[in-house]
């Protein structure tokens, strides 16, 4: 790593469908052996099934997922004096929307269905209602920062 100056983080262009740099990241994870368009193609079926499911808005019910996924604490492990210890960390903004758009993608593959679309959507579905994995996943950090709250003060 240089010494001299710190990396800027380069976000990627917004998404030409619906203009917003959550759903680029978004196709940014849904990525497979490089084939962008293939993941454009998908992230576009799973809006159109949730427009179809909820007669509502789907970047309106995406972006209403993320943020009920986004977790505002995590645990770190941190070696202090021969023993690791689970400290709890505040999450960055940027950090907790990738940790969140990370939950939802592995929610949805391990989920029952034919397609990863319809797995998808579902899922996005279930999180903006407050329910599902990607959800689950999130209340279990939180409950093991709380849980681990009397080291807090070895936060560095």
């Amino acid at each position: 790593m240089s010494r001299r100056n710190i990396s800027k983080k380069r976000f990627p262009p917004k998404d030409s469908v619906y203009s917003s740099y959550l759903v680029s990241l978004l196709i940014a994870r849904t990525i497979k052996s490089g084939k962008k368009s293939l993941a454009q193609r998908i992230v576009n079926d799973v809006f159109d099934v949730i427009k179809v499911k909820t007669d509502t808005d789907p970047l309106y019910i995406f972006e209403k997922a993320v943020k009920n996924v986004t977790p505002n604490i995590e645990v770190r492990a941190t070696r202090i004096g021969g023993s690791t210890y689970q400290v709890p960390v505040e999450v960055s903004g940027f950090r907790g929307t990738n940790l969140a758009l990370q939950w939802i993608l592995k929610a949805a593959k391990a989920r029952s269905g034919k397609t990863f679309v319809i797995k998808l959507s579902n899922e996005i579905i279930d999180a903006s209602k407050l329910v599902g994995n990607a959800i689950r996943k999130k209340e279990e950090t939180h409950r093991m920062a709380e849980a681990n709250k009397a080291f807090a003060h070895f936060k560095y």
